[in-house]
């Protein structure tokens, strides 16, 4: 169920009947110069409504705003200074809350959010909420990933790659532009090799400069539609797991009764 297209006495029906939303988080990035600027965010959206009606949750609506700084050197992308970010996503979840929702299950559909998201959650420990925050950590079975790698060609990626530009024209088939793939595959540069271990923000960009990582050209969207069907049948049971769940409320609640000195 999409919260969007929902009335208010449906909306308010659906949440006493899943008790979980879905917010799928994406980004406005460049994707090589094949696939849109929205491909995280219109994937991940898409994958979360597909995983709902499987598993019935209701979809916050399409989602850009992410952590991806490291984009701003090319056209299109779109930025928050990072205090307003984190303001904008806990006063989401919040908001979220507020409707009675008592789960809420983030869906990274962009891989620049990883350290961010981990920081919202362990920021949720500071103020007891009236819901409980899930991330999963994984985006497709031990055997959905078995599946994929004996179906792909590249062995190799990251982004626009073949996986990806897959996954876009299984769903969204009229943004892909083939005919403006790279023609050389795009590895590493490594210009951070020098350092010993280091940590900077620029290291994507330091890899891949033209924001593009692996092959795209042996993408289809017949591949597309595996991969669909794998993350959306994965993100289906993640639901229903979320749903049976009591652990994690029962030990929130443990925490912040000790937390309180009630204990």
């Amino acid at each position: 169920m999409q919260w969007e297209n929902l009335t208010a006495t449906d909306f308010a029906a659906a949440v006493k009947e899943t008790g979980v939303c879905v917010l799928s988080l994406g980004v406005l990035e460049k994707h090589s110069e094949h696939l849109p600027l929205g491909t995280d965010a219109l994937v991940g959206h898409r994958l979360a409504c597909l995983a709902a009606e499987k598993e019935p949750a209701v979809v916050f609506p399409l989602f850009y705003f992410g952590q991806i700084y490291e984009a701003r050197a090319f056209p299109g992308a779109f930025t928050l200074r990072p205090t307003l970010l984190l303001d904008l996503l806990q006063s989401v979840l919040d908001e979220i809350g507020r409707n009675g929702f008592k789960k809420i299950i983030l869906y990274n559909a962009h891989g620049g959010n990883y350290h961010l998201l981990r920081f919202l959650a362990q920021a949720q420990l500071w103020e007891q909420k009236p819901y409980t925050l899930y991330i999963p950590t994984r985006v497709m079975s031990e055997a959905g990933e078995r599946e994929w790698e004996a179906l792909r060609d590249t062995d190799f990626g990251g982004h626009a790659c073949e996986e990806e530009t897959s996954m876009v024209l299984g769903t969204y088939p009229e943004l892909v532009k083939m005919e403006r793939v790279p023609q050389a595959a795009a590895r590493p540069l490594g210009r951070m090799g020098d350092l010993p271990g280091t940590y900077n923000g620029i290291w994507w960009y330091a890899d891949y400069p033209d924001h593009y990582a692996g092959e795209a050209a042996p993408a289809t969207p017949a591949k597309g539609a595996v991969i669909v069907r794998l993350m959306a049948d994965y993100l289906a049971q993640y639901i229903a797991a979320v749903k049976a769940d009591t652990i994690l409320p029962g030990l929130t609640e443990e925490f912040f009764r000790r937390a309180g000195g009630q204990e």
